[in-house]
Parts: structure tokens; sequence; C-alpha cells
């Protein structure tokens, strides 16, 4: 087998070098010293307090009132992540309208459909940097300070991405004040967990934050298991009181197994068990690293202004050897299977530069932002795969010897350079009327040698992507939105004459209603939107060759409620219908659902929280989550059957300063099945389980 690559960071040096080099030279170590603080830092923490967020940076890249904003923001923050029990940014999806699962190959990354349409490239966002590019594991919640989804395009703020929108993942920042909560779960399928955080200040001018998480347990089976490990240091420095330096980094090893699911058979699910294992048991577990750094600088200019420089360096890699499906034999009960060892390395550079000011011409109020950006990513891709190893999945027997890798299907080098400028102007008309237009312009290029074909194609593309909405406020607790934007979105491969694809492009529309109560504590985002996506890949007539013909449109409506109601009850809650469908296609008829995709979706938490007669808190509610059915494969000649599931959430706030948990998901034992890859992988949801978890601030 091939030698195993790593990341050329070792964590522990990696992580001291990060603490050190951030630390000023001969730092004031008398907490005496008056310093200003970082008062931005912790504005923009605070306004994901309780259920309902009052602003986000991710939909405009400035400080503005969601109410003011022309599209649909759905912010998760600490409070609801503790009410779901949320440890991966998977748990929270349910309860966002216009999210929908699609494969997440075997466990091993997040991927969704953000109104039917996918986006893994740019899939989320980490501080405004790129999270999702190269192969990375599924995003862990113990340094999220708060999930941002932010429907709609965001290309004139973020370059290439997918139309229906994406997820900023604003992490935990320093403070200075000092806090240690540690955090340990156990649950009923095996599950231990256990988490620190730890933060407050080293010097009057100096603010640190450590998080440390450790996990392992068992997955869908007791055959299969997996370990978790994760450790994030940062530091803030107020230089002056203009100027403030953020340095963070993340380092996290997961050690888990390629897990494809089940398969359906002959069009149906239900033949096999949830839990029956269709791999080898004796698999090394895959290898997943990921090292992230992150550096911020922010300086106050005369006159309001702001400048921001930034940088993001992330390495990743996926590594190991599975056993995986292959074919169905034509009796439904041979199942062929291929060892496959697959080693890919990734490695993520991007700077961004923003200037941000506020001015006014005449009675008009204007905050302008421009930038430029540059990013360069490397992936390689090495992939072996062995002659077939059957297996009885009805009657499965484990261990027969395995097939030597004798086939190597993949071994490629690609590398990806963005350049880009934006500019956007939010235009306070009146105190009633706002405008936002932004405009992005973005040159990419790529290069992919394939080494199994003996070819190399490279390619250099730009694009142009405006953005415009307009919003209206009638009082103090309403608003009213239209807005209109475009995106792009590279194609990969070259046609039959060797030149590189058009690239994808989309238009979107949304129209929208928000509500909030009079205190701020509850509110409601109703939204309907249309788009449309061109140069889809698509079947040529020639067999073997793509053209850029095809298009896909997805028209949808949803609604999102949640914060306080009365003294005693939090709600949050959504409901999507999307419908996504090919409307143009050489080899998929008009109408054809997009695959994983539900027309219908929905999800409820309510939690009713009061005072105990002996002192302390307790809080009781119930989750349900209703997803439609939908199309299996890209041909949509199966469904995944609808399904709806049931959670139970419990805690005891014993004082300030320790809180116990309990919750119970699929509280009936359903089996439902989240998502899938054609025929042969089909991802089971788990079986019900209970988690308690014990919450302690040290």
């Amino acid at each position: 087998m091939p030698a195993r690559k790593s990341p050329s960071s070792a964590t522990g040096l990696a992580a001291l070098c990060l603490l050190s080099a951030a630390l000023p030279a001969g730092a004031n170590t008398d907490e005496s010293t008056e310093t200003a603080m970082p008062q931005v830092t912790v504005v923009a923490e605070r306004a994901a307090d309780g259920y309902n967020a009052q602003q986000s940076r991710g939909a405009t890249r400035t400080d503005t009132p969601l109410r003011e904003v022309p599209q649909s923001v759905r912010v998760i923050g600490q409070q609801q992540l503790d009410d779901l029990g949320a440890t991966r940014m998977a748990d929270t999806v349910d309860f966002v309208s216009g999210i929908a699962r699609l494969n997440d190959f075997g466990g091993t990354w997040d991927n969704f459909a953000i109104r039917g349409f996918s986006s893994t490239d740019m899939g989320y966002l980490v501080n405004g940097f790129p999270g999702s590019r190269g192969y990375n594991p599924p995003r862990d919640t113990a340094t999220v300070e708060r999930f941002e989804f932010l429907k709609g395009p965001a290309g004139a703020v973020y370059g290439s991405s997918e139309p229906g929108g994406t997820i900023n993942i604003v992490t935990k920042k320093p403070r200075f004040d000092n806090a240690n909560v540690a955090e340990v779960s156990v649950g009923s399928t095996g599950l231990r967990r256990a988490t620190l955080d730890s933060t407050g200040a080293l010097t009057a001018s100096v603010a640190y934050r450590l998080n440390v998480m450790a996990e392992e347990g068992a997955t869908r089976s007791s055959l299969l298991h997996n370990k978790r490990h994760l450790v994030a240091p940062a530091l803030t420095w107020v230089i002056d009181s203009r100027t403030t330096l953020n340095v963070e980094s993340e380092f996290l090893r997961v050690n888990t197994p390629l897990d494809r699911g089940v398969i359906n058979v002959r069009g149906v699910l239900g033949t096999l068990p949830r839990d029956r294992v269709l791999n080898e048991p004796g698999d090394e577990n895959m290898r997943l690293n990921s090292d992230t750094y992150q550096a911020t600088l922010e300086h106050m200019l005369a006159d309001g202004w702001r400048l921001r420089i930034g940088a993001s360096y992330k390495e990743s890699e996926f590594d190991g050897e599975y056993t995986e499906a292959n074919a169905l034999a034509a009796d439904n009960r041979t199942l062929n299977r291929q060892a496959t060892w697959r080693t890919l390395p990734s490695r993520d550079t991007a700077l961004q530069a923003e200037l941000e000011g506020k001015f006014t011409t005449g009675d008009v109020g204007h905050t302008l932002l421009v930038g430029a950006e540059a990013s360069r990513l490397w992936m390689n891709t090495e992939i072996l795969r062995s002659s077939n190893r059957p297996i009885d999945i009805h009657a499965p027997v484990y261990g027969t010897p395995a097939p030597a890798l004798v086939n190597r299907t993949s071994s490629s080098d690609e590398r990806q350079r963005v350049k880009a400028v934006f500019a956007q102007d939010q235009v306070s008309l009146t105190d009633r009327w706002k405008l936002l237009a932004g405009l992005r312009w973005d040159e990419y290029s790529q290069s992919l040698e394939n080494r199994v074909a003996k070819t190399f194609v490279s390619r250099k593309q730009s694009a142009v992507t405006p953005r415009a909405g307009i919003t209206y406020l009638p009082n103090d607790t309403s608003s009213l939105y239209v807005s209109a934007g475009k995106s792009f979105r590279g194609n990969n491969g070259t046609d039959i004459a060797g030149q590189a694809f058009d690239p994808q492009r989309s238009t979107a529309y949304e129209a929208g209603w928000k509500l909030q109560s009079r205190d701020g504590r509850l509110g409601a985002t109703f939204a309907v939107y249309d788009i449309t996506k061109t140069n889809v890949l698509t079947a040529s007539d020639i067999p073997g060759y793509s053209v850029a013909a095809g298009e896909i449109r997805s028209t949808g409506a949803e609604a999102d409620v949640n914060g306080q109601v009365g003294r005693h009850w939090r709600v949050m809650g959504n409901l999507t219908w999307d419908d996504a469908r090919v409307t143009k296609d050489r080899t998929l008829a008009a109408g054809t659902r997009l695959a994983n995709v539900p027309e219908v979706s929905a999800g409820l938490l309510a939690i009713r929280e009061d005072r105990l007669p002996g002192g302390g808190r307790y809080g009781i509610g119930a989750g349900v989550n209703h997803v439609g059915e939908r199309s299996g494969n890209s041909a949509d000649t199966y469904s995944l059957p609808a399904y709806t599931t049931f959670k139970l959430v419990s805690y005891w706030q014993v004082n300030g300063r320790t809180r116990l948990s309990v919750d119970v998901h699929n509280l009936a034992n359903r089996t439902f099945y989240t998502s899938s890859w054609g025929n042969l992988y089909v991802t089971p949801g788990a079986e019900r389980s209970v988690v308690a978890r014990l919450k302690i601030e040290l």
C-alpha cells in the first residue's frame, strides 16, 4: 500500500508558535494598565444572544440589523445549540427552512442543499473565509459561536457559489472576562464526549481562548466506531484604542469509518435492517486531518472608517483504505465490493482586505464597503481499487481475504486561483426605505493534471456578479423586501474540442416579510424565491463527452419563527415548500426532481422553562421534524420515503454554574433515510438514543 501522507504541521508545535507569535514583545502584564477593550467583538457576540438574533455580519459583511437586510437570514446561536444538544452543524439544519441533507460521503463531510442547490465547494464560510474547499470533516460545534444561514446568492460579496445560499460559521473569540466551562456527555449508543472552553485576559491588552474536545463512540452499528479530537487556541491583542489583532487556529483529528450505509434492492428500501454493515468491520478507519489558521487585523480610521485585513490558511487530508459497494448482482443478494485506498490532501490560502465607512450625501446615508480578495487552492487525488470482494447482503460473512489494490482509477493534481474586487453600498434613503446594491468581479483560473489519462487542462475565466435589494420598514416591528442577484460557478473538464466549458450562471429573485416583537425577543421571516441555473453540464450527442446546456429551476416558499413566547416558552420552527427540478437536459426528462430535495419539510422545537420551588430552573420540551419524499438518484428512478421523527429535551439548571441535560433523539425509534447517492449508498438515520450532558462553569 502506498505510504500515507500527513500534513506538514505538527499540532502541538503549531499551536505553540501561534500563541507565542501573536503575543506582543514585552507585553505589559500589569493588570492595572488601562487599555481599550475590543468593544466590537463583544457587541458581535451579544448580537446572537437568545433565539432571535438582531444583527449579523455574514449577509452584508457589515454590522447591519437583520430587519434591514433584503434576504432571509437564519442565525443559530449558543442557546439554540445548547437546547438542541448539537455537536455537529448537521444537528441544526432540521430547524432551518430551505436546507436539505445530501450525500455526506459516509459521514466524512458536510453536504447540504440550500433552496435545492448543492453547495459543496463554497458550502460554508468560517468567519467569512472559505471553509469547505478540499476535504473537511463534519463541522464540530465546540468552537462555534453561531451559524449564520444566508439564503440567496452570495456572489456579490463572496464570489463563486451556488445561488441557493451559503453558511457562515462564526467561531468563539477571546474575551477579557475570565470564564472556564467544561461539559461531558454520555449516550446510550456508546457516545463519550468531553469539551473545555476557557477564556480570559493574559494581560491588560491580550486575551486568549482555548477550546478542547475529545469524542468517541459507536455510529449506526455496534461494529463501527469513531474518534475525534480537537484543539483550538486563539488570541486577541488590543494594540491600541483603534487597532485589534485576532489570531486563531483549529487542529482537528478524526478517525472514522467510511460508512456508505445500505442499498436499495430492486428500488425498494427497508429490505435490509438499518444497522446492516456492507463493508468489512475489520477495515481500518479513515483518517481525516484538518489544520486551520486565521488572522484578522482591524483598524479604525478617521471619521468612522474601518480597515480590515485578513488571512486564512487551511491544510486538510483524507486518507485510508475501505471496502465499498460496487454493484448488486442479478440474484439481488450478492453485492460485489471493492477495497478502495484514497489519499486526498489539500491546501487552501485566502487573503482579504476591506474598507468600510459611513457618510452622507445630503439627507441620504451610506455604508460603503469596498474590498479585494485573492485565494489559492491545491488538491491532490490518488485512488487505488481492488478486484471484486462479494458478500451476501442478507447473510453477510465478514473476513474474506482482501484482494490486492491493482487498479489506479484516479491520480490528479488540481490548482485553482481567484482574484476579486467588490463594492457594496447600503443606502438609507429615509428612515423607512433602505437600498442595497453590490457588484463583484472575479477572475478564476484552474489547472488540472490527470496522470491516469495523461492529460493537462488549464483555463481562465472571469465573471461579474451583481446584487440589489430594497427594504421598506412600515413600522418598528416589520419590514418588507425584494431582491435579485446573480452568481456563477466554474464547470470542470473540457468539451470535445478541448475547450473549457462556460461557467454555470444563476439568477435569483426573492421577496419577503420580516416581523419581530417590540422587545425583539420573537421574530419571523416569510420568503418566496425563484432561482434558475444555466450552463449545467449534460450529456453530448457524442458518447463520453458533455456540453454546458442543462438548466435547473427551484421555486419555493419558506417560513422561520424563533424566539421567546411569553415568560416561559421559547420556540424555533420552520416550514419549506421547494419545487426543484431539471428544466432542460439532454438525458433527463424535463421535470425530473433534484435528488435528495424534498418538496415539503418542517421542524418545530418548543421548550418551557420555569423556576423550581427549591431554587434553580428547569426546562422541558419536545421537537418534531418532517421531511417529505425525495428522489433517490439523479434519474429519479426510486424515492426515499417521507419521515417524521420526534425528540424530547430536558434540563435542570441547578445554579448559575451547573446544568444537567437529558435528551431523547428519534423517540419512536423510526427507521428512516436521510440521503442517498445513487442506488448503492443510502444513509439510514440514527436509531433512538438517550444522551445525558453535564455542563459546569469552573
